[in-house]
């Protein structure tokens, strides 16, 4: 794929959590561009991967993700009958939880967004204020920050 193809292709990616702001960013995707063609949507959760010695015993960390992970595929398939339902043809959405290293989830979403060339980043406003957002950060605003050559959409 050239560079041009890049950034005018139709792959957008809704990077979601629980979070009713996430809700939002997939509702408004759904309803801006739903019954129209040609656009492929990927809802992706990110999995941060916990530190080493985060859990006592390696049996209690595998019990935690694979209930974290039931909880996430209904969440994420929750948020793909939504855009179905919005008039986006079923192969056109798919889903994706990954589990990786973290120390920004902007970065991680930076990095999902580049092994696959997304033209688009729908993500939603986390709910911080001006002053929380100062110390903080939030995961918006270092997406809109750092992403390079693709279009960022903040749902609030």
């Amino acid at each position: 794929m050239n560079e041009k193809e890049k950034i005018f292709n139709k792959n957008i990616l809704i990077a979601v959590d629980e979070s009713e702001n996430a809700r939002r960013a997939v509702l408004y995707v759904g309803q801006l561009l739903g019954v129209l063609e040609g656009f492929k949507i990927t809802i992706l959760h990110v999995v941060p991967e916990p530190e080493e010695d985060y859990f006592p015993t390696s049996t209690e960390k595998e019990k935690w993700f694979t209930q974290y992970k039931k909880k996430v595929d209904i969440m994420l398939k929750d948020y793909r009958q939504l855009l179905i339902e919005k008039g986006f043809a079923p192969e056109n959405v798919s889903i994706r939880s990954t589990v990786r290293y973290c120390p920004s989830m902007a970065k991680c979403i930076l990095s999902e967004r580049d092994e696959i060339g997304y033209s688009t980043i729908v993500v939603g406003r986390q709910g911080l204020s001006r002053s929380e957002e100062f110390l903080f950060g939030s995961i918006s605003s270092k997406i809109v920050h750092h992403a390079r050559k693709c279009t960022i959409w903040v749902v609030e």
